[in-house]
């Protein structure tokens, strides 16, 4: 799979995943925030992005999806607060589902950014020491990774207003198994690696 692939699944991943973030799911008993099974995909993609790039290449990767979020949560709120011409009647709806608030936004940015940058580190540094395959690196840096996005996400976004250990565990675990199911992607760009960009 081509680098420049993986650059934009990873960031159409995070836009898609804000959007659908404030409808909270349920699946199988465990809840979690709507975005949570594409947003998983965006921990092995920056793995993926950073096996082929090199650690500085998926910091940049991550400060761009980041300024990309960024923009697109500022232009909603523009879009929201400019009139409506007469004969439109969805401003309401419009606004109730892109218009999420910014304790929404601010908690996705942060949990975003902490946790991304975390898992490029723990990533190449068992990248450097060799430590086990491919698959081994991406769930090692996963694991911890989408635990601190959880629990960071969650805790900033619904302190107060839903219950925060259930949908802490169930994003945690829907992450997880995205991991795993995301794992033939691994091979799938390794057997490209040594290809020029």
């Amino acid at each position: 799979m081509h680098t420049t692939l993986l650059i934009v699944l990873y960031v159409a991943c995070e836009l898609i995943a804000n959007v659908t973030a404030n409808k909270p799911v349920d699946v199988a008993g465990l809840s979690a925030p709507g975005g949570v099974f594409i947003y998983a995909l965006t921990f092995t993609l920056i793995d993926l992005i950073n096996d082929r790039m090199g650690k500085g290449g998926a910091r940049r990767v991550v400060v761009a999806a980041l300024a990309a979020n960024v923009l697109f949560a500022f232009y909603i709120r523009v879009v929201i607060a400019l009139p409506s011409p007469a004969f439109y009647n969805g401003s309401e709806h419009f606004a109730s589902v892109l218009g999420s608030t910014w304790r929404i936004v601010v908690a996705s940015i942060v949990a975003y950014i902490v946790s991304s940058l975390i898992d490029v580190e723990i990533f190449d540094w068992w990248k450097r020491k060799g430590r086990g395959p491919a698959w081994m690196r991406v769930l090692m840096s996963n694991g911890v990774s989408t635990l601190i996005d959880s629990v960071t996400f969650v805790v900033l976004a619904f302190a107060g207003t839903f219950p925060l250990l259930g949908l802490i565990l169930g994003q945690y675990i829907f992450k997880m198994i995205m991991t795993v199911v995301s794992m033939p992607l691994i091979y799938a760009t390794r057997q490209r690696a040594s290809t020029p960009e």
